[in-house]
């Protein structure tokens, strides 16, 4: 799936993401101010996430209350190797069958579950972005 979109539709397309029974283990790729945390914050909105969410760069995860169970957000970008993932636990968290959305995934590239969705998201031109759902 591909959507182009901007910041006042951002909800509409995480709404069109979640219905469309992605995996629970979703991937997030892009440049740094892609909006990768901002898609995530909308994605966990529509999850029925009510308290404020944020990005998780220095305590590497974020466990949020959603309507049907829990939402992990996961930000990798300052591990060192994928033994410090191990350390704190990640395996748990990936195989709870709740969400788990994974920024700089390829920090741990032998870690991610077989079953995962990827989503890229790219800057387009007048703040629009394009975001690809594999």
């Amino acid at each position: 799936m591909q959507y182009q979109f901007n910041l006042s539709e951002i909800e509409a397309i995480a709404q069109k993401i979640i219905h469309s029974n992605p995996e629970k283990v979703i991937l997030f790729n892009g440049q740094m101010g892609a909006g990768k945390t901002t898609f995530i914050k909308a994605l966990s909105k529509v999850l029925g996430v009510e308290n404020p969410t944020s990005s998780p760069t220095f305590s590497l995860v974020n466990e949020y209350e959603a309507q049907d169970g829990l939402v992990y957000h996961f930000d990798m970008y300052r591990l060192k190797n994928e033994m410090e993932a191990l350390d704190f636990g990640i395996e748990d968290y990936l195989y709870s069958g709740h969400w788990c959305f994974i920024e700089w995934a390829e920090k741990i590239p032998n870690l991610i579950p077989d079953k995962h969705n990827v989503i890229t998201i790219e800057i387009l031109e007048n703040g629009y972005r394009k975001l690809i759902l594999n």
